[in-house]
């Protein structure tokens, strides 16, 4: 008995083994993967650059500004040189130069969603229990998203980015909970969600201030002054597309403490019926272990520094 036990235990152990293997160099592979599409989306950027120089003088110093960034700052400045790309009169190129420009361009999308689909697949499997308790990254780095507008063809009419400013509330009760919607792209586009703060977009004449509370109060049934609300305390921009269109986001953050418990949604918009599937109040110990999207992706100990400490009044930036 004793021997069948141990041989027992002795099986177990192998196959651990042989799984804690296979996830391990399967995590490997990945961290490769991801490092060898942001050295293609790195080139695919340069040669954009390149010709965006050709193209005009005046491009000169925002593809410096880019090629110069830090890569947390990267996005913002590629999606100026987009931005003036947009406005350049193609016709008015040379023939040459205007099709090796869109060629750069066509190539710099499909590099940009190899890259993001390099990191959606790593990120997948970094946020499994198993790889966390195990710790098999050991210190490689969490790989990010690169979140640039595409651009669109001149005749479609549209634009390449349509800015938009949001106010978004950190709701947190008296457990030191926040609540988060989940949720995402109206159908039939609605295979991947994620879990977001309540808030919206300002509206036309709106103060920051008085988005949120008019948002809160849409969202959750929650009725606060604007003197309740403490910030805004993060900034985050960010570029996202959303039912096929992109956007160039600035989102303010206010925080608010609230002793109240049960969500009432029925003044939400036909739009958010569509795409909202859900809400909770999550801790920060729980935001910091899920293996659920959420944004912003590092709200766990962002909010853990936030609550344990004074607000000095300065408006931080998040990603």
């Amino acid at each position: 008995m004793i021997f069948e036990g141990v041989a027992a235990g002795l099986a177990v152990l192998g196959v651990l083994v042989a799984r804690t293997m296979r996830l391990t160099s399967r995590l490997d592979r990945l961290h490769i993967r991801t490092d060898a599409a942001w050295a293609a989306l790195d080139a695919a950027l340069a040669r954009r650059a390149l010709l965006a120089r050709l193209a005009s003088p005046k491009l000169h110093e925002a593809t410096g500004q880019a090629e110069k960034a830090e890569k947390g700052d990267r996005e913002a400045a590629e999606n100026e040189v987009s931005r003036l790309l947009g406005e350049l009169d193609r016709e008015a190129l040379p023939a040459e130069i205007a099709t090796e420009l869109a060629d750069a361009e066509h190539r710099l999308v499909l590099a940009r969603r190899v890259h993001n689909d390099a990191v959606r697949d790593t990120l997948s499997l970094r946020r499994k229990k198993s790889v966390r308790w195990l710790r098999l990254a050991g210190k490689a780095p969490l790989p990010s998203y690169f979140e640039i507008a595409e651009p669109m063809a001149p005749e479609s009419g549209e634009q390449a980015m349509v800015p938009r400013a949001s106010a978004r509330i950190l709701l947190v009760d008296d457990d030191k909970r926040v609540l988060l919607f989940r949720g995402g792209n109206p159908p039939p586009n609605n295979t991947e969600q994620w879990w977001f703060t309540p808030g919206g977009g300002v509206e036309k004449g709106e103060a920051l201030r008085e988005a949120a509370v008019r948002e809160l109060a849409e969202e959750t049934g929650i009725r606060c002054g604007e003197a309740d609300l403490t910030g805004p305390v993060w900034l985050r921009r960010v570029t996202f597309c959303f039912d096929g269109r992109w956007f160039l986001g600035e989102e303010w953050f206010f925080l608010l403490r609230t002793n109240a418990d049960a969500i009432d949604t029925s003044g939400f918009t036909e739009l958010e019926h569509d795409t909202v599937t859900g809400h909770r109040w999550w801790t920060t110990q729980e935001l910091a272990k899920s293996d659920e999207l959420i944004y912003p992706p590092l709200i766990g100990p962002l909010l853990d520094d936030l609550l344990t400490t004074e607000w000095d009044g300065t408006v931080r930036p998040v990603r």
